[in-house]
């Protein structure tokens, strides 16, 4: 199969209406450790628990999800072959539980690396509230398609992708956050809508290339702003304004998460490193706090 370039990014996402439902709030921030710390870190319970329920930052980027449209087969896209490249989150306000949005996905950009280096895909999505003028949250995903290059056979595309984010500085972190991610992470975090199978089944995963099944990208994403929580906001999520990293390479459940921090006045640089294999996983961190 070719990816097929018009029916990409003509694609047709319907609107959807979603909750920002107290009970999936809380499955996300349990999936992701919060409440197994909360000796340490007496806000972690805030997450976890509905008496003063606060909602991760994060959460919205599992929030009208569109699923596995690049499964199907008119795409002509490798979906076995595609993997999270970077999520750009900005948060217009703090989410609320139990509010419902209105969602809107669209294919904003798509661009073929050459044969045999993959194309990347951009989709946007926007969530508001009311008649859909209140924007709550904005986000960009660059899906890395590994198995789609050269499908434009050299012709000329109009598509780009926004400027790159910021490399993060070249100097000793300010702050250094470590944590021991669960085993059945991925079976955890999967529940909060993405179910591709190469986060749980060892046969998908071996097809693509690997050894066992990996962590979904988001879920990383998700622990490095647990530890900005921890380490600069004190566990107020409401100081998150954006929130954005680039997947360098795929973490196993049960690995050790090491994310530096560098301070910058309103802004924060982070990337995080699995430590057993010291490899870095999530790179050119940067997120924007509340002045």
């Amino acid at each position: 199969m070719v990816l097929d370039y018009d029916a990409v990014k003509t694609w047709a996402f319907p609107e959807q209406s979603v909750r920002c439902d107290a009970s999936a709030s809380i499955l996300y921030a349990l999936s992701l450790g919060l409440g197994d710390d909360v000796a340490i870190h007496a806000r972690s319970l805030d997450y976890v628990y509905e008496k003063q329920l606060r909602v991760l930052p994060t959460f919205a980027v599992t929030l009208g999800f569109p699923g596995s449209w690049m499964s199907d087969p008119r795409t002509g896209i490798d979906y076995k072959k595609v993997v999270h490249g970077e999520q750009r989150l900005s948060l217009h306000r703090p989410l609320r539980p139990d509010t419902t949005l209105r969602v809107r996905n669209r294919i904003a950009a798509i661009v073929d690396k050459g044969p045999g280096r993959g194309a990347l895909v951009l989709i946007e999505r926007v969530l508001a509230e009311g008649d859909g003028s209140s924007v709550v949250a904005s986000m960009q995903q660059v899906t890395f398609c590994r198995g789609d290059g050269g499908f434009s056979a050299g012709g000329a595309l109009p598509d780009t992708l926004p400027a790159p984010l910021p490399r993060v500085p070249e100097l000793t972190p300010d702050t250094v956050h470590t944590a021991t991610t669960r085993t059945d992470m991925a079976l955890l975090y999967r529940l909060s809508g993405d179910r591709n199978p190469l986060h749980a089944d060892p046969h998908v995963a071996a097809a693509a290339g690997f050894p066992r099944p990996i962590l979904h990208g988001l879920a990383t994403y998700g622990l490095a702003c647990k530890a900005l929580l921890a380490t600069v906001c004190d566990g107020d999520e409401t100081q998150i304004a954006e929130f954005s990293a680039r997947f360098t390479a795929p973490m196993y459940p049960g690995e050790s998460l090491e994310t530096q921090i560098w301070l910058a006045g309103t802004s924060v640089h982070f990337r995080c490193r699995a430590v057993e294999r010291d490899q870095i996983v999530l790179d050119n961190g940067i997120a924007r706090l509340r002045d």
